[in-house]
């Protein structure tokens, strides 16, 4: 356990649920485990006891490991209840990707915020700047030459439709501030910016928990990024005004995260997220003293190899970084002769 993890509780210790099992985290409240063909090679996802069956909260991507999973779960877990509900936290894949098999499979409606819910309509449907081809002339224009990443991001058309097929045609939209019942429980919506257009949190004050998606995770940062849809985006400073939105939950919630273990200590746990952010605009200024691309930065911020999906988030997080101290005026940006931006010290 490293140092940052060691000022943080994990009440159910090393315990994982194995695939295909659940483990119950709180009365009513079942976690389970899918795997991810990525270097983040799980996410969590939730069963909650609804009024006359299960909520389920996030989906998994796509392909036939995870269904298989999910099958072995609904004739060995669920008591014989139906799925009643689907609510899937933020439009990433291994979040949404099985949202139209598991609405169909229980005929259960899909519950997302807006802003989610048109982007994974966008993006499984491949829309023109919101396909995987789009990243590349947004990544070249940001300095990326090297030719085998961009021949391995002009492969990665159909990306996001390979692991989100389909999307539910309609929904029940969630928004900010949104009080509903799971069961016997009130549940609150905590929208978060900077990850996802409008990611979807839940905290229950009566179970004192907070279901936190991809927004407060114990071991990694979230990543924010800059993506060609959005490219004058300020995700630093959306993610960053986005966690103050959690100070006012007790600092004893149990947080509930999307990758990694169950865990106490919220607030502590935002300010190491508040740190990080800041050493990583330190060492970006820093490297800016000579005029620095998006590429330049990668290295700056990631230390190891990135493959070509790592490296999507490498550069729309370098990019990040750099845009909200270009936002905060202590960067000027500029346009090269070949086409390549880059940004320095204003001075």
């Amino acid at each position: 356990m490293n140092h940052l993890e060691s000022q943080l509780s994990y009440p159910l210790g090393n315990t994982l649920p194995p695939a295909g099992t659940v483990q119950e985290v709180a009365p009513g409240i079942l976690w389970l485990r899918m795997g991810l063909p990525f270097a983040l090679d799980h996410i969590n996802l939730w069963l909650v006891r609804d009024e006359a069956g299960w909520t389920v909260v996030d989906c998994g991507i796509a392909t036939d490991a995870t269904r298989a999973s999910w099958e072995t779960i609904f004739a060995s877990h669920l008591d014989g209840l139906p799925i009643v509900r689907v609510i899937a936290t933020h439009c990433h894949p291994d979040h949404v990707g099985l949202s139209d098999w598991l609405c169909k499979r229980w005929n259960a409606p899909l519950w997302m915020t807006t802003g989610e819910y048109g982007f994974a309509r966008m993006m499984s449907a491949s829309l023109p700047g919101a396909d995987g081809v789009a990243a590349l002339p947004h990544f070249q224009r940001h300095g990326l030459t090297d030719p085998e990443m961009i021949e391995q991001l002009q492969n990665r058309k159909s990306y996001y439709p390979s692991l989100v097929p389909a999307v539910p045609a309609s929904y029940h939209r969630m928004q900010d501030k949104q009080v509903f019942r799971i069961g016997d429980h009130a549940w609150r919506v905590i929208t978060g910016f900077g990850h996802a257009p409008e990611h979807a949190s839940l905290y229950c004050a009566d179970l004192n928990i907070l279901l936190s998606g991809d927004m407060v995770l114990p071991r990694i940062s979230t990543n924010v990024s800059v993506f060609a849809i959005e490219p004058e985006s300020n995700p630093v400073q959306q993610y960053l005004d986005s966690l103050e939105k959690y100070q006012d939950l007790p600092d004893d919630t149990l947080v509930l995260p999307s990758h990694g273990k169950p865990f106490r200590g919220l607030h502590t746990r935002i300010g190491q997220l508040n740190d990080h952010h800041r050493e990583r605009l330190a060492e970006v200024i820093q490297a800016c003293a000579v005029p620095q691309s998006a590429a330049d930065i990668v290295p700056v911020m990631f230390k190891r190899k990135l493959d070509a999906h790592q490296l999507t988030f490498g550069m729309g997080e370098a990019l990040a970084h750099l845009h909200k101290l270009w936002f905060d005026g202590m960067l000027a940006r500029e346009t090269g002769s070949d086409g390549i931006v880059r940004f320095r010290l204003r001075g």
